[in-house]
């Protein structure tokens, strides 16, 4: 309980608006969980790390061939039914209202309390479904839907779980001063414990503090309107394919590339940016071990590297946009091995990784490009897309959830940590 827990407290620190999804504010781990709702499934969010690389990571700058403001393709097909895991889905986005959260003493409402959603919420969008990206409340309310249907007024939750009272504590200020100096403690203030959780001070009469352990926005839920406009078949042909191979299904103009920069986050959230795409994943590809967990893969011992699976839309975002993008986030680093940034080791090599012979040709005639202007051997490797393995949910989408925006064609800075 808190008042035990209090007497390992280590630090204060006084509590500041944070961005959706704020791990870094939280400093928290929240689990998977049921809310009021009709829509709800909160995102497991992720807890303090170590910021990789040199922490400040190179801005997102948007290659030639894709446009910031280019729309979703609407050239395919739509399938006569509710879109299942895998497909890709295009809907359009008619309102997207915070309402804020039961039983939270801010009330939400979507003033300069609400967070900062760091996706787009308006307009035609698309995803594929349960692909990441987004809320795992609005995928699962498109999986309800049929092409052509409308929903008004549906609940999502906002993605941080349930408010759950049993973190509401009171501690007397006798009990709290043995750990901190009340007199530097207020509302709003946040105390760090020692076992990683943090607390905020929602209120006090001077001889006792209430304590609240939920994360800063847990309850917080949107009101969504929304149309199902399509439904279609997503790629199957996760490995590498011959050219002429009758048996390989690639989805059409849905396509997938493979790609390792060094530490994974960074390159997702600038693949997330970027028009066309609709999946991003990361994981561990290129390795002899089957299913390897972050640790093992952490140890140099598994041959894998860290890497980046996205789906894109070759009618917005060419193959070789793709591949300039993540060229340009190496910079320099193309010309040394096994490093990118401060990261260092086999795990952090760089590679492009493709589906076929197109996507071959076409990285191919980038790195001579690169070799012939740098005078110097482009270390990234270039082979054939193996088996991928997804990592831990925790790093899905880390620095999404840690509130850095995924909005399409946004420049802000990459930083490398939550």
């Amino acid at each position: 309980m808190l008042l035990q827990a209090t007497t390992a407290l280590l630090y204060v620190h006084h509590f500041l608006a944070a961005s959706a999804w704020s791990a870094s504010t939280f400093g928290i781990l929240a689990a998977r969980s049921a809310v009021p709702t009709r829509y709800g499934g909160g995102l497991l969010l992720a807890s303090i790390g170590t910021a990789s690389a040199d922490g400040e990571c190179r801005p997102t700058t948007i290659p030639e061939g894709t446009t910031a403001g280019s729309p979703p393709s609407s050239s395919g097909s739509s399938l006569g039914r509710r879109p299942k895991s895998g497909d890709v889905v295009t809907f359009t986005l008619r309102r997207f209202r915070p309402v804020g959260s039961s039983g939270d003493d801010d009330g939400g409402g979507g003033g300069e309390d609400w967070p900062i959603v760091p996706f787009d919420t308006d307009g035609t969008r698309q995803l594929v479904l349960d692909g990441g990206n987004y809320l795992p409340g609005l995928h699962g309310l498109l999986s309800t839907m049929r092409p052509g249907e409308t929903i008004e007024g549906a609940i999502v939750d906002a993605g941080y779980g349930a408010r759950d009272p049993d973190l509401v504590y009171r501690i007397s200020d006798s009990e709290l001063g043995k750990s901190v100096d009340t007199s530097r403690v207020s509302v709003g203030t946040v105390l760090g414990m020692g076992n990683g959780v943090e607390c905020r001070v929602t209120a006090t009469d001077g001889e006792t503090w209430t304590l609240d352990a939920n994360p800063r926005y847990a309850g917080y839920a949107y009101e969504v309107d929304l149309t199902l406009d399509m439904v279609e078949e997503g790629p199957t042909n996760w490995e590498y394919y011959k050219e002429g191979d009758a048996t390989a299904k690639n989805g059409g103009r849905y396509t997938v590339a493979t790609f390792a920069l060094g530490c994974f986050w960074g390159g997702e959230l600038a693949y997330q940016r970027m028009p066309g795409v609709i999946s991003t994943h990361v994981g561990y590809t290129q390795g002899h071990k089957i299913d390897p967990t972050y640790e093992e893969v952490c140890s140099g011992t598994t041959g894998h590297a860290e890497a980046i699976r996205i789906v894109y839309d070759e009618d917005v975002a060419s193959y070789e946009s793709l591949v300039r993008l993540g060229l340009d986030r190496l910079g320099e680093d193309v010309y040394r091995s096994n490093r990118v940034g401060n990261d260092r080791g086999t795990q952090y090599r760089h590679g492009i990784y493709y589906h076929d012979d197109h996507q071959r040709r076409v990285a191919e005639k980038l790195l001579n490009e690169l070799a012939a202007s740098g005078g110097r051997e482009v270390m990234t490797e270039l082979k054939e897309a193996r088996t991928f393995y997804m990592a831990e949910e925790y790093h899905q989408q880390y620095l999404l959830k840690g509130g850095q925006s995924a909005r399409k064609g946004s420049r802000e800075t990459i930083r490398c940590y939550g």
